[in-house]
């Protein structure tokens, strides 16, 4: 695994923590919600530093990489183990689907349907499916279970991103 792969991993556990990565991921909608509750179209789509993202942009991604992740769920379950597992370059996703010009309000309804499709599959999983894994053309061999946590971990890793970008619009 190269050594940026693994810096990501260990970034997006280090937010999850000892959270319950389940849980972690049946909050986020509501919490997203809460966050973005009369934000301003202005303050959601101005960007916090030249070439970082807006809120708008993070939520946009936040609802593909949902898309992504169910997929890649989906993939692993249906295969034997090892099935590859794609990765893909947000920012040119970010750029072929307009991020920037995504309404947060559709961003927000398409991550949350995701997600509760998602938690109804995973909710639905028994025991030993957990341990099904697939092959990330990055990052390596990647369980279901490791898979959750990592998107647990990004959801909170974006949310700390939103707040600070709040925060500071909020402090200028």
């Amino acid at each position: 695994m190269k050594q940026a792969a693994a810096q990501y991993i260990e970034k997006l556990r280090g937010y999850l923590g000892s959270k319950d990565s389940v849980q972690t991921l049946r909050e986020a909608p509501e919490l997203l919600k809460r966050l973005l509750d009369g934000i301003s179209d202005s303050a959601a789509k101005n960007p916090p530093a030249p070439g970082k993202w807006s809120v708008t942009e993070i939520m946009a991604h936040l609802a593909d990489s949902e898309l992504v992740t169910g997929y890649r769920y989906r993939s692993i379950l249906g295969a034997e183990d090892g099935a590859p597992i794609a990765a893909y370059d947000q920012n040119r996703w970010a750029e072929a689907g307009n991020y920037a010009a995504v309404p947060l309000p559709v961003s927000l309804a398409s991550f949350t349907a995701l997600r509760h499709m998602n938690l109804r599959l995973l909710e639905s999983l028994p025991a030993k499916a957990w341990d099904k894994y697939g092959t990330h053309s990055e990052r390596g061999p990647e369980s279901i279970r490791d898979l959750v946590q990592l998107c647990a971990g990004h959801d909170l890793n974006h949310m700390a991103q939103i707040k600070n970008i709040l925060g500071a619009a909020q402090a200028a």
